[in-house]
C-alpha cells in the first residue's frame, strides 16, 4: 500500500458498498430518501407517507378540501459520526504482500456497520409503541416445560401487525442466533417452502410461514438476558447513511514511517410508522 496509489472516490465507493453489504437492520427499513449527506447534523427528506383517509363522496359536490400528505413533512437528521483511522509502517509495508488496503478497507466496513447496526436496532426498539397491540408479554423461549414456542411466537407476532393493517409486503422480523437454532428443531418451521428456501435459513434470511423475511443478527437488543425481538415491514423506519465528503483520506504521518488512512462515516434513522412495529422480550430457555 502506498499514499501515492490511493485514489479517494475509487475507495470511498468501496467503503461505502462493504459497509452496506454488512447491515441487518439496515435491510429491514426503508432506504429511500432525498437530500445529499455531507456531514453530522444534515437533514434528508424521507420518501413515505401517512395513511391516505377515504371519504363518502356526494354527487355534485364542489368544494371539496385536498388531504395534506402528513409524511411529505418528515425530515430525518444525521445524528451519528464514526470514524476509523489506521496507518501501515514502511517495514511492514515492505514484507506485507496482497491487496493490503482492500483488506482493511473491508475490516474497517464492517466495525463501522456493526457500530451503525446496534444503533438502527435500538432506535426501531424505543420507537415500538408500549402496550398490547404492539407488544407481547415476555417470555422464555425454549422446549423445556412451561417455555413458549419459538414457532408460535413468530406466528404470534404476524397476526399484531395484521391486527395494525401492516403492509403484507417486505415484512420482517430479527433474532439471535440461539432463536434460530431453536426454529430449526422444529419440522414446522424447516419444512415449510422448498428446499431451496430451507437452505436459506443457514445463510440468515428465509421467508417464513408468519410471511417475514426473518434474519439472524448478534446485534439484537438484549437487556440482561432478555432479548428484544422486534418484527414489521420496511415502511416503518428510514435509514439514511453515507461516508463524509472528503472520506476517506490518506496521507504521509509527519512523525513516523507510516502510511495513514482515516474515515468518516455519518448516519442516522427514524421511526416513521411506529404502529407498524411489533416486539417480544424473549430469555433463551433451559430447553434451548
Amino acid at each position: 500500500m502506498s499514499v501515492n496509489n490511493f485514489i479517494p472516490q475509487l475507495w470511498h465507493a468501496a467503503l461505502l458498498e462493504n459497509l452496506n453489504d454488512r447491515h441487518v437492520y439496515a435491510d429491514c427499513v426503508n432506504r429511500e430518501y432525498e437530500g445529499e449527506i455531507k456531514s453530522h447534523g444534515d437533514t434528508v427528506r424521507i420518501n413515505s407517507i401517512g395513511r391516505v383517509t377515504v371519504s363518502a363522496y356526494t354527487k355534485n359536490t364542489w368544494n371539496l378540501t385536498p388531504e395534506v400528505l402528513d409524511g411529505a413533512g418528515q425530515t430525518l437528521t444525521i445524528t451519528e459520526q464514526d470514524y476509523f483511522y489506521f496507518g501501515l509502517d514502511d517495514v511492514d509495508k515492505a514484507q506485507i504482500k496482497g491487496a493490503v488496503m482492500s483488506a482493511a478497507m473491508k475490516e474497517a466496513a464492517w466495525a463501522l456497520a456493526d457500530d451503525a447496526d446496534v444503533f438502527l436496532a435500538t432506535t426501531i426498539a424505543a420507537g415500538v409503541p408500549t402496550g398490547t397491540t404492539n407488544t407481547m408479554t415476555a417470555a422464555t423461549v425454549g422446549s423445556g416445560a412451561g417455555e413458549a414456542d419459538a414457532f408460535e411466537i413468530l406466528i404470534d407476532l404476524g397476526v399484531l401487525l395484521d391486527v395494525q393493517n401492516t403492509p403484507a409486503g417486505g415484512r420482517w422480523a430479527v433474532v439471535p442466533p440461539w432463536y434460530i437454532g431453536e426454529l430449526l428443531k422444529d419440522p414446522r418451521f424447516t419444512s415449510f417452502g422448498t428446499a431451496e428456501n430451507v437452505a436459506r435459513a443457514m445463510n440468515g434470511t428465509i421467508k417464513t410461514m408468519s410471511g417475514f423475511d426473518l434474519k439472524v443478527s448478534n446485534n439484537v437488543p438484549v437487556s440482561g438476558s432478555a432479548y428484544t425481538i422486534l418484527a414489521g415491514y420496511k415502511g416503518a423506519a428510514t435509514y439514511a447513511n453515507s461516508i463524509a465528503e472528503g472520506s476517506p483520506e490518506s496521507f504521509r504521518h509527519p512523525d513516523g514511517f507510516v502510511d495513514v488512512v482515516r474515515g468518516l462515516h455519518v448516519y442516522g434513522a427514524k421511526v416513521t410508522r411506529p404502529s407498524n412495529l411489533v416486539a417480544i422480550a424473549a430469555t433463551k430457555g433451559s430447553g434451548s
